[in-house]
């Protein structure tokens, strides 16, 4: 499949892309996970040095794709490591993806069959959703860029709007004291808060649309900073108004923290509902591009178009994100994923660039 310049995208396309695939249900659920971790108020600290972590990890997928320009990592990787090596690491990282389509599908559903729409069949919330997501990918990447700059500002105003609002449970207390007990449980937490920040390996595939990718480095700096900023804001403010007990308690605590307030007078006292709706736009972009991404690497793979996939790849997603069978199993499946990208993106990149340095060093 030969990228057309059709699919061009700018250098603030592919930040945008790259922060919202990063944004999804650790919106939710990165409090309690690196809270269940640390076990101290230092958890901000964790949640700064996982997104350093992770941007450091993105500047070295977006170098090694450098060395390959116009190609994306499925198409480059068989140069690298051969032929059947690297097609069979390009089915992983296929299947990665297809895996991180129906965990972000599942999610949805799960919350919003919990707050918003409750004891309605979870197909029932699926369908419809991975129904729009299919219309949206047929467009291609630039379609999808489009629609995640519209999204984008909609969820950080909001969500920034109500973690401000919610000042006023907020104790500083409840954040002290820094360091109390040492940098050991700071560094507990680093994996948990890292996976948090999964996202800048849609980079691998990105540079190869970018009209500049010589920018690509300030794409993945921007698309990581932004979340990063986010998420501590975020961690500091749920901490601060419900402390380190109240979080671990809870499953979801950033709607559990909008619902513990209310402001009369406004056309909406309660905002928990809205934000959902909010939430829930934002889970349809990470769910779209990683969607993309295993149709676009099936297409290179088989050398075939990539609405063939398309299609195909959404009775799949269903089946895997319809497998667990409640929401424990669920956060398992979390699990298994969150150390796999360790894996594939932590570990592999580096080692590939270095070979490619090795290679075209003999050269």
């Amino acid at each position: 499949m030969i990228i057309s310049s059709k699919d061009k995208i700018s250098t603030p396309q592919a930040a945008v892309v790259v922060t919202n695939f990063i944004l999804a249900t650790g919106i939710l659920t990165l409090p309690r996970t690196s809270v269940e971790k640390v076990k101290t108020p230092d958890v901000w600290i964790t949640v700064i040095l996982g997104g350093l972590i992770m941007l450091i990890a993105g500047v070295i997928m977006v170098k090694l794709s450098q060395q390959f320009p116009g190609k994306t990592f499925f198409q480059y990787n068989q140069e690298i490591l051969g032929k059947w090596f690297g097609r069979l690491l390009s089915l992983i990282i296929i299947c990665y993806f297809i895996s991180i389509s129906g965990y972000q599908v599942r999610s949805m559903a799960e919350v919003t069959n919990f707050f918003l729409l409750e004891s309605t069949p979870l197909w029932a919330i699926i369908m419809p959703f991975m129904w729009i997501g299919l219309y949206l990918i047929i467009g291609g990447i630039n379609s999808i860029a489009r629609m995640f700059e519209i999204i984008l500002p909609i969820t950080i105003i909001f969500f920034l709007l109500v973690l401000f609002m919610s000042f006023k449970l907020f104790e500083v207390e409840n954040l002290r004291p820094v360091l109390g007990s040492g940098f050991i449980p700071v560094l507990k937490g680093l994996k948990t808060t890292t996976l948090a920040y999964s996202g800048p390996e849609i980079m691998l595939l990105l540079v190869a649309f970018m009209s500049q990718p010589n920018k690509a480095v300030k794409a993945v700096l921007i698309g990581t900073l932004i979340p990063l900023l986010f998420y501590v804001f975020l961690v500091i403010m749920v901490i601060g108004a419900l402390s380190i007990d109240g979080v671990v308690l809870r499953t979801w605590p950033s709607i559990d923290l909008i619902r513990s307030f209310e402001i009369t007078g406004l056309i909406f006292e309660r905002f928990e509902s809205l934000l959902l709706v909010i939430w829930i736009m934002q889970i349809f972009t990470s769910f779209t591009i990683s969607f993309y991404a295993a149709a676009l690497g099936l297409a290179q793979l088989f050398h075939k178009n990539v609405k063939f996939f398309i299609y195909y790849l959404l009775p799949v997603i269903y089946i895997i994100a319809m497998s667990p069978n409640n929401i424990n199993e669920l956060f398992k499946f979390e699990n298994i994923l969150g150390n796999t990208i360790i894996i594939l993106f932590g570990v592999l990149p580096l080692f590939l660039f270095i070979i490619t340095k090795l290679k075209r060093g003999k050269a």
